[in-house]
């Protein structure tokens, strides 16, 4: 038996859609008030409705949550293999907590379900956030040493923090292997993570900014996954990324793709620092943050990420960002 967490979400839908070709029968978690049919919805994409229903069938869903132990016992009965998506992404300050319970306390609760279960290989999906800086090197790759003391947003404190767990897992018998996405691309969630991209695209975006970070498609990070898992390798970490490229090319490709017109105006550091504070000052009547004070140089850093390790030893090839984006954009119109 194969477990999924976090199999409502990008990732995991992706994920439950590539593995319900090759197995008979998988398990997933959703929480009480996660929506699974989000997830036959992307199953839809790519499959016919009668197709799609009799992939969609072979999981089995079980409601529980990483946090809750009663609940993670009864999924892991009889599992073999788990596939750990589940996290929270979020970059407001007062989000601190929910980030470590979920990110951090989370995973070390499936480790130790996967050590209690004798699982035979874990997966955990990671971030490129938690990879650390690189050792007088212009290029991030797996060497790039963490060091506590620089500025690190919560998220990817809470992402180092979870990897940690999953290390620990190794040392108690628990062969695991991580991978450290980039940006993920891809569609079905228009409205979190890079899904916003395309809505706000489509609904006018006239700001671009300068930031080169790495990007890949969900299909990408699904096939090393899937591939990694079914290899001989174990306790090893890989950086899946397919392109370093500026928020700028990305929003211009989308545009394109989209038929929208292109931001145009650059986004000014006085801009950002104007949100920064306006957004402060509505934190303190509950309004959610989305801009912190480390981030505004931020949005204007280059950061180039290897994906030397992945090509090699998997022998592995990613598709190119562009035809991501012109696919997802396809697929957007048509539900729009």
């Amino acid at each position: 038996m194969i477990l999924v967490t976090g199999g409502t979400g990008l990732v995991g839908a992706h994920l439950l859609f590539e593995l319900a070709h090759k197995h008979e029968k998988l398990r997933a978690i959703a929480r009480s008030t996660s929506n699974t049919q989000a997830v036959r919805k992307v199953f839809g994409y790519y499959r016919n409705t009668a197709e799609a229903d009799r992939l969609f069938k072979k999981i089995e869903w079980i409601r529980a949550d990483i946090n809750d132990i009663p609940s993670l016992e009864k999924a892991f009965e009889n599992v073999e293999y788990v596939y750990h998506s589940a996290a929270l992404i979020s970059f407001d300050p007062s989000d601190e907590k929910k980030l470590r319970k979920i990110n951090i306390e989370g995973t070390a609760n499936i480790v130790n379900q996967c050590i209690h279960n004798k699982i035979k290989k874990l997966c955990y999906v990671s971030s490129v956030a938690a990879i650390g800086n690189p050792l007088n090197k212009a290029v991030v790759d797996e060497t790039a040493k963490w060091i506590p003391e620089e500025d690190h947003s919560n998220y990817a404190i809470s992402k180092y923090g979870a990897e940690i767990e999953a290390w620990r897992g190794t040392q108690e018998g628990i062969d695991t292997v991580i991978v450290n996405p980039g940006i993920i691309l891809g569609p079905g969630f228009w409205n979190s993570g890079s899904g916003r991209i395309f809505s706000k695209i489509d609904q006018g975006l006239n700001y671009h900014f300068p930031k080169i970070s790495g990007f890949v498609g969900v299909h990408d990070v699904v096939k090393s996954m899937i591939q990694l898992m079914e290899s001989p390798i174990v306790n090893k970490n890989y950086i899946v990324v397919a392109e370093n490229i500026s928020f700028e090319e990305v929003f211009k490709m989308t545009a394109k793709h989209l038929n929208k017109p292109a931001p145009a105006k650059k986004l000014k550091k006085w801009m950002i620092a104007l949100g920064w504070f306006f957004q402060k000052i509505g934190s303190w009547f509950g309004l959610k943050r989305e801009i912190t004070y480390e981030s505004i140089n931020g949005l204007y850093a280059e950061t180039q990420y290897s994906n030397k390790k992945l090509t090699e030893e998997l022998n592995f090839s990613f598709e190119p960002i562009e035809k991501m984006i012109g696919d997802t954009a396809e697929i957007y119109r048509k539900e729009h």
